[in-house]
């Protein structure tokens, strides 16, 4: 300091010391729900408690081998020992512009593809390139746990649209008029949707397109389910029906549901070149590259055909269709059939206020409390999705688990 011309004693220091131990914002994030319930359904079993689990949206199938032997073959290349683009590999980005024209029915450059660590990773990189402090996102409820505490990390405001059986669990461009500010930045969008199953149709879809178009608005469309779709429902991507919202559309995406390969940790988000250059910078200080076995895995999955996609589909249809019937045996239940992803959201609230297995629950929270200790099946409630009263419970477990798990719960609720 002295050669700068002056001494320690002639600077004023006032820092600012802070007395909390940890960072506010990291604090405020709320638990995943969903990733909470699994957990405590997992330790009660390793424990010796016969549980049950429908909590957690992982398909309990392996990963098809195809995929697998790629990942084999990629550990013993020198090439994925080393730093790659934090962006993702290049041949990768170039399958997935291909995979989105197939699947999608447009195809972005390869320059509007980011490959991420896991779907959960797009989301959070779309919020955090996007949102300023101030920024309303619309989230219609309900909605998966995770939605609402990227808005909040990247100091945006979620404002949540309420829906219910009687809707479709789908919200109407009269809401989102209704609830649109100087403030709105985005809209927060699934089809097929988690927790719900609700898939939108094409014309729905197209209005609420133009609409965000129309105002200039943000859409961070979710299409992580987009192959498990039901019955006549079909997926369709607001980019392909709306073309005149490119400039303002991210698509975030991942391997995880489609192949079975939710420990694989790979997604993309799809968007405009400055939005996916802010996101790029974002994640080449967070976490450089996504692991390259795990990315090369990808590039097997989404490079093949589909054939054992339409397989699990099949399964998770059949499980559907019996989840369905079992929870709609149940006096007091109130269902939508689940149209896609692989979860039914049924209304409990029926049960509230009354016993169940000796106790009275208030909340849809206490209601699975009793479930998991009596019944020892673990459901994940409503709450956590914006939405009390329901609870979801996925059919992405196994057939001779699904009937015993959803058996015990009849007896519990109407015992």
């Amino acid at each position: 300091m002295a050669g700068c011309g002056g001494s320690p004693e002639t600077i004023n220091w006032s820092p600012t010391l802070s007395t909390e131990r940890l960072s506010r914002r990291i604090s405020a994030i709320a638990e995943s729900a969903t990733m909470a319930v699994d957990a405590r359904a997992k330790a009660l079993k390793a424990a010796g408690q016969p549980i049950i689990g429908f909590g957690a949206g992982e398909p309990d199938f392996a990963t098809p081998q195809h995929i697998v032997e790629a990942a084999v073959a990629a550990c013993t290349d020198p090439a994925n020992h080393r730093y790659t683009p934090a962006g993702g590999l290049p041949v990768l980005k170039e399958a997935l512009v291909v995979k989105t024209q197939r699947d999608s029915g447009w195809r972005p450059e390869v320059s509007q593809v980011l490959v991420t660590n896991g779907g959960k990773h797009a989301v959070y990189n779309s919020c955090a390139a996007l949102l300023n402090p101030g920024d309303e996102v619309l989230l219609p409820a309900p909605y998966w746990t995770t939605y609402p505490e990227s808005i909040a990390l990247a100091g945006g405001t979620t404002v949540v649209l309420p829906t219910d059986t009687t809707s479709g669990f789908r919200v109407t461009v009269d809401q989102l008029e209704a609830a649109r500010t100087p403030n709105t930045k985005a809209l927060m969008f699934v089809s097929p949707s988690n927790p719900t199953g609700a898939v939108y149709p094409a014309d729905e879809i197209t209005a609420i397109g133009r609409w965000a178009a129309e105002h200039g608005i943000w859409v961070i469309a979710d299409e992580i389910y987009e192959h498990l779709t039901y019955d006549d429902h079909v997926h369709h991507s607001m980019r392909a029906l709306v073309p005149e919202i490119a400039d303002h559309f991210v698509a975030v995406n991942g391997v995880a549901k489609t192949y079975a390969m939710t420990g694989w940790r790979i997604g993309w988000m799809i968007g405009p070149d400055d939005l996916i250059r802010a996101a790029g910078n974002l994640q080449s200080h967070g976490t450089s590259n996504v692991s390259n076995v795990s990315q090369r895995a990808a590039l097997a999955a989404v490079s093949g055909d589909l054939t054992d996609v339409a397989d699990m589909r099949a399964s998770f249809d059949r499980r559907r269709r019996r989840m369905v019937e079992m929870l709609r045996a149940i006096d007091g239940v109130d269902l939508l059939t689940p149209q896609g992803a692989f979860y039914a959201f049924p209304d409990l609230t029926a049960f509230l206020g009354r016993k169940v297995g000796g106790r009275v629950a208030t909340t849809t929270s206490e209601l699975a409390t009793i479930i998991l200790e009596e019944a020892n099946v673990a459901i994940v409630p409503g709450e956590a999705f914006g939405a009390p009263g329901y609870a979801r419970l996925s059919f992405a477990l196994g057939d001779d688990d699904l009937g015993e798990g959803l058996t015990r719960i009849g007896e519990l609720l109407t015992g």
